[in-house]
């Protein structure tokens, strides 16, 4: 009979153990919509794995989240907290059997919930099949997954959205003076309306529901409130190496509300301008693209006639994955590069395979610190740009230690580092384990190297007043073990204004966690201003704003956004409605009241 066929509603109560739902009898089943529901979309698609380990999905290892190139697979509690996915993916949160929000990497896994995660060809299955509302069911025996979209479906989207918008609104009131909370109140009166015209048809739910959500989301747009002393930023990497095309890309984020352009300045081992510094090593002295133009010049110029404030973004150890040939730094110094344990007797430059086959520089060797430190002298005494942004000060990437092979991946085995940590311990780091003696001293060996470039950099800007931050990796425990970058460090000594950690994800509940973490492993002297990703993952306009709220709330002081080709005009409608704008009429500015 039908009415006895097991279903699999990937509810997570009956979950003893992380997987013991999941191993119980479940065949497929066919779905039957009730007498009132109207089924708008059917879609079954296999799964890689259930919690992918590497004997269950080997295709997966080495890969964030232990998910592999064009996989879709499953997650439940007993993977963990979050799925560590990163951002090339698309990811469905569930709860009972229906999907509740969806996000791009690393999302936070219900307690009774779990989250689908998909990359390439599962994702692109994923996004034209699965919608907030959409009801999801699996078969073990065959590793399927089904999801169905109904009208119930869209009118469970549609009340959501309702409710997250009441909620937002009613935080503002409670939190913001001379908060005119009238407009978007008047959107949820429209948006509760056409949920009312929803809800008496199933024939006509998928048009009014939708309106609904247009409606409400309308409302999350201008519920939050401008905020004038606050950070909202961008990252960007220039391509023009005209005037005309400088002043139409600020005149771009000035109707935007951009108050602070993090310009890519020297990036892929090179500089946007003509650099005296890289021309004395032998270096090429400028990249191609701008040659014979100061387009660094031009932008401060054409920036500050907008009350627009310049940040140098700067790539410190990180090369880029061209070949490394002519005049790039490695071409001429193949000494300064930076060495793992795998490929440590390899008659060749080794690359950063999870990380687009990038080249590094070594931290530990000394001429690399002098080279750096002066190309960032020679910019603040040339250009006194507003700001300084610190970005891949860390060595390359390794695996987890949970992992095996976890000493074979790591990075910092230069002729230089094994000569110098041997002289100080006696031993050479190749035949150190980790979980042996002296992992600990190899570590913070190669920590302090890192830390070293930040303390010189620092007091470079702080002699000329110009504010310094640094792009870290929000995880701190995970910083510290594959990454060898101890920012808490450098918040404790004071070699920082401020963090700028890029989020890799769409959820607002994760990036929430994240911040929480990071904050507490702080000092409170340093500021923290959010990297949103939402852009460069092509997500919602409305994940943007879940995730803006989220910093409001915790009074972060700003954000900034990754990055300006990916600046649609969807995320500036949004955004200029009234949460980056003061020339909004719907909203007045607010002023946040005193926290207790």
């Amino acid at each position: 009979m039908r009415g006895l066929i097991k279903k699999i509603f990937v509810t997570m109560m009956a979950l003893v153990g992380g997987l013991s739902a999941f191993a119980a009898d479940s065949p497929y089943f066919e779905y039957i919509p009730s007498n009132h529901e109207k089924l708008y979309s059917k879609s079954t698609y296999k799964y890689n794995a259930l919690d992918p380990t590497i004997r269950n999905n080997l295709a997966g290892s080495g890969y964030p989240g232990m998910r592999g190139a064009n996989q879709l697979v499953i997650y439940t509690s007993a993977h963990g907290i979050s799925t560590n996915t990163n951002e090339f993916g698309a990811e469905a949160i569930v709860e009972g059997n229906t999907v509740t929000s969806l996000s791009g990497a690393d999302s936070l896994i219900p307690p009774k919930g779990i989250v689908i995660s998909a990359h390439g060809r599962a994702k692109k299955w994923l996004n034209q099949n699965i919608h907030v509302g959409t009801k999801i069911y699996i078969d073990t025996d065959s590793k399927t997954l089904t999801a169905y979209t109904t009208s119930e479906s869209y009118i469970f989207a549609a009340k959501e959205k309702i409710e997250e918008a009441i909620t937002m609104v009613n935080y503002y009131q409670h939190n913001s003076y001379n908060y005119n909370a009238k407009p978007t109140k008047e959107l949820i009166s429209q948006a509760k309306r056409n949920l009312r015209k929803a809800q008496r048809s199933s024939y006509a739910a998928k048009e009014f529901a939708s309106l609904a959500m247009q409606n409400a989301n309308d409302a999350l747009a201008t519920a939050i409130p401008y905020k004038e002393n606050e950070i909202k930023g961008i990252w960007i990497r220039p391509t023009s190496n005209t005037r005309e095309g400088i002043i139409t890309a600020l005149d771009k984020l000035q109707s935007a509300g951009i108050n602070n352009v993090f310009l890519e300045t020297y990036f892929h081992g090179k500089t946007i301008f003509p650099s005296t510094t890289m021309k004395e090593y032998g270096f090429t002295a400028q990249n191609e693209l701008f040659s014979d133009t100061d387009i660094l010049k031009i932008w401060i110029e054409e920036a500050h006639k907008r009350k627009i404030k310049i940040n140098i973004w700067f790539e410190a150890f990180y090369l880029g994955n061209k070949p490394q040939t002519g005049t790039s730094i490695l071409a001429v110094k193949p000494e300064w590069a930076n060495v793992n344990l795998r490929n440590i007797d390899s008659e060749t430059i080794a690359y950063s395979t999870s990380e687009h086959n990038g080249y590094f520089l070594d931290p530990s060797n000394p001429e690399v610190q002098d080279f750096l430190t002066k190309l960032v002298k020679e910019i603040i005494e040339t250009y006194n740009p507003d700001g300084f942004n610190f970005d891949y000060c860390r060595y390359p990437q390794s695996i987890a230690a949970r992992y095996a092979g976890y000493a074979q991946s790591n990075w910092g085995y230069t002729k230089y580092a094994r000569e110098e940590f041997k002289m100080i311990y006696g031993v050479d780091p190749i035949d150190i384990s980790y979980g042996t003696n002296y992992w600990t001293e190899w570590d913070n060996y190669r920590r302090d190297k890192i830390t070293l470039f930040i303390s010189k950099a620092s007091k470079l800007c702080r002699e000329k007043k110009i504010t310094i931050t640094a792009v870290v990796f929000p995880n701190r425990t995970m910083a510290l073990e594959t990454k060898q970058q101890d920012w808490s460090t450098w918040s404790d000594n004071n070699y920082v204004d401020a963090f700028t950690p890029l989020y890799l994800t769409c959820d607002a509940k994760t990036i929430k966690v994240m911040i929480f973490d990071m904050l507490k492993d702080m000092s409170p002297k340093t500021k923290l201003y959010a990297g949103l990703f939402v852009t460069f993952m092509d997500g919602s306009s409305e994940d943007l704003i879940r995730q803006i709220h989220e910093t409001r709330k915790l009074n972060l002081g700003g954000i900034i956004l990754f990055d300006y080709a990916h600046l649609q005009d969807k995320y500036i409608k949004t955004l200029t409605k009234s949460v980056f704008s003061n020339n909004s009429c719907s909203i007045i500015q607010a002023s946040y009241k005193r926290k207790k």
